[in-house]
């Protein structure tokens, strides 16, 4: 399968009894090998795409005096583990995670290296980045982690046959959406697909709409801090938006049951039985490895739609800015300068000539040339133009906020969908919470 599945936002937490790690965990702690002295653990989130920064790693080894030794978890137990780690002496030297606020309890406690100098001193590093992929490594005015893997935009798929089939194009506007939801109906087709069991999916829809209404301004003093901020009236409007959606049957009578783990809701949409899904960018792989010929032929992608009256612009975006590389502030010395020397591996041309390969965008600028390389070129730059332009890209809101305020945020967002909440109490509970 040429593309990679990516972990999808925060991993539930998982008990860690019995949890098992692959070889490069026996390797760093086993007898045999370098002692934890000559070597740094480098841990990493298992799937599909680990080979990538395997070969990364088997790269650096060969020139280096200081060994790396990759250790592979299991992404169920990867986000808890991580935590119980962080500040013993079990703790990762650099380590995989999704920046922002995934790690910023660990700046709090000054647990990473601070790498804004790092970057503005090495030419390898130094405007490497798109902006607005680095910016969500960014806590508190340092920057404390190094994209790593590929970028994941939130985008507007779409079945082009049943567009077709009712003489439309995607929505660029508030207003064509809505009238869209009323002609699939007609045509006894759900408009737009849902996996509500997953309230991560909902979720997608919430940030989008408080973006287009409020503009990423809202968002940004939220996430900072300023938990006051959830009683902007762009949170209401958004989430009262979103309730329009659900009562004006856009996600059909059955979305609350229907999830997106199994690949259940994207099957329902592969089969024709809904015109649009908002989801990440690695629907299309998804789609490409379960049902080759929609994902060929049937499947279609824009941007979401802007409202007349909003702040928000067409070009801002909304997803996971990239995966990160955050280094313990433990190391020191020739250990510290070997770790800051592997994050120079990812913007050398192997690591991204290989992402692109797997079918991931690399955060980096200057990759046009490489997107030939990719599954689906025009897929690739689709998404390539997206990230390059986008006026603002928003974390997604559970990965955006720390661990505690995250649960609270989701619990409400399931109970906003699944009717347990009004638009006003949704932001009404979220005040506070940060």
């Amino acid at each position: 399968m040429p593309f990679d599945l990516h972990p999808r936002l925060r991993t539930p937490a998982a008990t860690l009894a019995g949890a098992v790690l692959l070889a490069g965990t026996l390797a760093a702690c086993g007898s045999g090998g370098p002692s934890r002295a000559q070597t740094l653990e480098v841990w990493t989130y298992q799937d599909a795409s680990t080979h990538i920064q395997a070969e990364a790693v088997e790269r650096f080894n060969e020139t280096s005096d200081v060994q790396l030794e990759l250790v592979e978890i299991p992404g169920a137990n990867y986000q808890e583990r991580m935590r119980t780690a962080m500040g013993t002496p079990n703790a990762p030297d650099i380590f995989f995670n999704w920046g922002s606020g995934s790690i910023s309890d660990f700046v709090q406690q000054d647990m990473l290296v601070d790498l804004t100098d790092t970057l503005a001193e090495t030419e390898e590093l130094r405007d490497a980045f798109v902006p607005t992929v680095l910016a969500a490594a960014e806590v508190d005015g340092g920057v404390y982690g190094v994209p790593m893997r590929g970028v994941q935009p939130v985008i507007l798929f779409y079945n082009t046959e049943l567009f077709e089939q009712v003489g439309a194009e995607p929505p660029t506007t508030w207003e064509e959406m809505t009238e869209l939801i009323e002609v699939f109906q007609e045509e006894d087709i759900t408009p737009v697909a849902l996996g509500g069991a997953d309230a991560w999916t909902s979720l997608m829809w919430l940030e989008y709409l408080l973006d287009r209404i409020g503009g990423p301004e809202v968002w940004q003093r939220i996430e900072t801090g300023e938990a006051e901020a959830w009683g902007d009236p762009a949170v209401e409007a958004a989430a009262q938006t979103a309730l329009d959606l659900i009562d004006d049957g856009a996600f059909g009578s059955t979305f609350l049951s229907n999830a997106y783990t199994n690949d259940g809701v994207s099957t329902y949409f592969a089969q024709g039985r809904a015109a649009m899904h908002l989801m990440g960018s690695w629907e299309y792989g998804s789609q490409l490895a379960n049902a080759e010929e929609f994902a060929q032929e049937r499947l279609g992608y824009s941007t979401f739609p802007v409202f007349s009256d909003g702040a928000g612009d067409a070009s801002a975006i909304v997803g996971n800015p990239n995966n990160y590389w955050s280094v313990n502030s433990e190391l020191e010395g020739e250990r510290l300068d070997a770790a800051l020397e592997f994050l120079k591996h990812t913007t050398d041309d192997d690591y991204l000539s290989a992402l692109v390969t797997n079918g991931d965008i690399p955060g980096t600028a200057g990759v046009d040339d490489r997107l030939d390389d990719h599954p689906d070129p025009e897929f690739a730059r689709f998404q390539y133009d997206l990230i390059t332009e986008a006026s603002a890209f928003t974390q997604s809101w559970d990965q955006a906020l720390p661990n505690r305020a995250a649960t609270e945020m989701m619990n409400a967002v399931d109970d906003l969908f699944s009717g347990g909440l009004t638009a006003q109490e949704f932001a009404d509970t979220l005040r506070g919470v940060s």
